[in-house]
């Protein structure tokens, strides 16, 4: 056993690769802090990588100050800079690496570069307790269900265009439907209150969805149906996320079936919605499984999930040189070695 592994790490994280900014700090697997700033921006809008990248900047020094005094922990008591490396939006990344750069170099720590994806995975098994599950990860970037095999995260289907965030994003835009405090949360709350389900494509392929075909057809629907009074605005967002989820589930269950896997955990920003929450429990428990999922605070990209991936990665003796602290758009989940498990 290391040192490393013996002594107490602290470690903390930056991330940005998308329109929340996140600083948190973690003390072996105890969460001091997670301090977040999220970009809004007015209905009808998405956030571009340039303002969003301007947002970061504005608010950084300001969410790195609280997340230290909400820790009580001092730069000297930290062990390690963690910050998400990808994938994400090449602006809003490359604005917070180079502040998690410089403090790594006033304060004398090693950085770690964590793979965005991780983060999620690893904070999602440090707050439930699962233990190997079959992961659903969903969010306004990425949708992915993947589970541990050898030493990688293997990705077992994936969406083939666009995130179901993406897809729930720009259905949002389309009914002008606010931002605050996320687009996908006020469509789950629009949705209680649906009483007419209309039918939406439905694309499953193999062990992949598309969700390209929906957000089109969901366009021309919402337009004829609002317009001549056959359906409300309520219907549209309980139809779409009915159908949206019911994709997810298939595609999670066959993963199951091929793992012979008893537990499901559900990250990423869309993983707070309730009513996916709810379908994916019936689903487990038909199968006599076990359903993971955590609250806002974990669910939404935050810093703390990223100083925990880092914390795992740090343990085991991994730590990035300076020359390699770059950002990349595109980082696949299966491109890291899992070096931290050995199971």
């Amino acid at each position: 056993i290391s040192a490393i592994e013996l002594a107490m790490v602290i470690a903390i994280g930056f991330e940005g690769s998308a329109n929340k900014l996140g600083i948190g700090i973690i003390e072996d697997g105890k969460v001091l802090s997670n301090v977040r700033r999220t970009y809004i921006t007015p209905p009808g809008e998405g956030f571009l990588p340039r303002d969003t990248a301007k947002h970061h900047q504005a608010n950084i020094l300001t969410v790195l100050d609280e997340a230290l005094k909400e820790s009580g922990v001092s730069p000297q008591q930290i062990d390690c800079v963690c910050y998400t490396k990808g994938p994400g939006m090449a602006g809003p990344l490359v604005s917070v690496a180079v502040v998690a750069r410089t403090v790594a170099q006033l304060w004398g720590k090693p950085l770690v570069a964590v793979n965005h994806c991780i983060g999620h995975i690893e904070m999602g098994r440090l707050i439930t307790g699962a233990v190997n599950p079959t992961v659903l990860y969903v969010s306004g970037g990425n949708t992915q269900v993947i589970a541990y095999s050898a030493r990688r995260y293997r990705i077992f289907g994936e969406t083939i265009d666009i995130a179901i965030g993406n897809c729930l994003d720009r259905f949002a835009r389309v009914l002008k439907i606010s931002n605050d405090p996320s687009p996908g949360y006020n469509i789950e709350q629009m949705a209680k209150k649906g009483k007419q389900f209309i039918e939406l494509p439905y694309t499953v392929k193999g062990m992949d969805v598309s969700f390209s075909g929906i957000s089109s057809a969901i366009e021309s629907i919402a337009e004829e149906k609002l317009a001549d009074g056959s359906c409300t605005p309520e219907d549209l967002c309980f139809s779409i996320q009915e159908t949206l989820f019911a994709m997810l589930i298939e595609i999670t269950e066959r993963a199951m079936a091929h793992c012979q896997s008893s537990e499901v955990l559900i990250v990423g920003g869309v993983g707070c919605n309730k009513r996916l929450q709810e379908m994916m429990g019936r689903m487990c428990e038909e199968r006599g499984a076990k359903l993971y999922a955590t609250d806002m605070r974990f669910c939404i990209d935050n810093g703390v999930m990223i100083a925990q991936a880092g914390w795992e990665m740090f343990r085991a003796g991994i730590t990035t040189p300076m020359e390699d602290t770059w950002c990349t758009q595109r980082y696949r989940t299966d491109e890291v070695e899992v070096v931290w498990r050995d199971d």
